[in-house]
């Protein structure tokens, strides 16, 4: 049977990580930690080297394997949720101690890693049939940091 994970190689902190993930994002869990061996490069013996979790039900591997990559916003987790108290929980939790908010949804957390968090209205709003109203909330969008719902719904409406 074939599997797909996401893979993301940090350079320092990837348990870290991984562990503030599975305390934001609910029905998440670490699922194994094997740590370095010796002779590993970058990585100190028996410090945590690979990491396995899932982020509600999604399935992530984290490397902490020193500098050799480095992670930028060509590769985001979006997090996809209901209603604008989670947009905003999830966007302030996502960001705290470091993290940095950027447009459109878009943040990095303190390990930098890079987020959407978007509601599923977004979606419906976009796939909504009048071309206008759909351009009118794009347009709102792309002024926005953190999303916002009833105003991506106002510029739909024209408001």
């Amino acid at each position: 049977m074939t599997a797909i994970r996401t893979h993301l190689w940090f350079p320092e902190r990837g348990a870290e990580a991984a562990e503030f993930w599975v305390s934001v994002v609910p029905n998440s869990r670490i699922t194994r930690v094997v740590p370095a061996a010796q002779g590993v490069p970058d990585v100190e013996p028996g410090a945590p080297f690979v990491v396995e979790l899932e982020l509600d039900g999604h399935a992530v591997t984290v490397l902490t394997a020193g500098p050799s990559f480095t992670l930028d916003e060509a590769f985001s987790f979006v997090l996809a949720v209901d209603t604008q108290e989670e947009v905003d929980r999830y966007w302030d939790a996502l960001a705290a101690d470091g993290g940095s908010h950027g447009p459109c949804g878009w943040l990095k957390d303190r390990f930098g890693v890079s987020w959407q968090v978007v509601p599923r209205a977004l979606d419906d709003i976009m796939g909504r049939p009048d071309a206008a109203g759909v351009q009118r909330a794009t347009q709102a969008m792309l002024q926005m940091t953190k999303l916002d719902v009833a105003a991506l719904e106002a510029a739909y409406a024209g408001e």
